[in-house]
């Protein structure tokens, strides 16, 4: 029996997301760096497995509020490419957890809408999971509700000198000359060229950093951070990073004068064209 997350709200939940969403533009895109899993366990006297098990419950809830906000991408940080450094016993659970994740939730992201998507380098992931993972893109890859994309055995520093070398290679070979290489046509040369860039970065646990994150992409991307660990973050925690996110002015480098100006026009070319539609 299929689970429907838009059957599964209370009215009261319905209440806040249309509070919410009345409040203004939503992000497009959220990005979350996962921390805190550890300490949270800690803190409550327990092994740092009960973190991470606990934290596969926020990635349900969170997955589940956004499909039904309509946020469009969602990317999660997993698993860096620094984790590997990680005792290899706690290395081993993570894995037995993203492959019980894959094995539990596909159905039901399939049966939501949501495609399942994946950047970092797969190929050092154990065979089962990356086979797994792979399996559950395929099945998800022509739903049209959320993207949900996991970055794992993933960073932002090795995506873009991957990107550099595929730049030099396509020089080489003559496909490619240096004056064609724009920001635009770089991106694309990157594993997230398939989504567009964080409109919000949210960080869980009070940490001050990006953790060699979608370094290329979070140029212009809002940035909320909270004291909240990983596990305790559920949806309640992120309808306070969306408000947050609301209440800001995203200038591109512009001023508020200019801002202003530019949302002027646009409502009255709105106005306008309602009055002297096109023909």
């Amino acid at each position: 029996m299929k689970q429907l997350w838009s059957e599964q709200q209370s009215e009261q939940d319905l209440m806040r997301n249309r509070e919410l969403i009345s409040m203004g533009k939503m992000p497009r895109h959220c990005a979350i760096i996962m921390d805190g899993n550890g300490r949270w366990a800690q803190e409550r006297s327990k092994p740092r497995v009960a973190g991470h098990e606990e934290g596969i419950e926020s990635v349900r809830d969170i997955v589940k509020v956004s499909s039904q906000l309509d946020i469009k991408y969602l990317t999660l940080y997993a698993f860096s490419m620094e984790n590997w450094k990680r005792p290899q016993p706690e290395v081993n659970v993570l894995m037995v957890l993203l492959e019980r994740y894959l094995r539990q939730e596909i159905q039901e992201l399939h049966d939501n809408n949501v495609r399942l998507n994946a950047i970092g380098k797969l190929n050092a992931l154990p065979k089962k999971v990356n086979t797994l993972l792979h399996e559950a893109m395929e099945k998800t890859k022509n739903n049209t509700g959320l993207f949900l994309t996991l970055a794992l055995s993933y960073s932002g520093r090795w995506d873009v000198n991957r990107a550099v070398q595929l730049i030099a290679h396509d020089v080489r070979r003559g496909k490619l000359s240096p004056e064609d290489i724009t920001e635009e046509h770089f991106a694309t040369y990157l594993q997230t060229h398939t989504m567009p860039d964080p409109d919000l970065v949210i960080r869980t646990s009070g940490e001050m950093r990006l953790s060699n994150f979608l370094l290329w992409e979070t140029a212009y991307s809002e940035i909320y951070v909270t004291e909240c660990m990983w596990p305790d973050f559920r949806r309640n925690a992120y309808y306070e990073a969306l408000r947050d996110y609301m209440t800001r002015e995203r200038r591109f480098g512009k001023t508020s004068a200019q801002i202003h100006n530019e949302s002027s026009k646009s409502v009255f070319q709105k106005v306008m064209d309602a009055f002297h539609p096109l023909s």
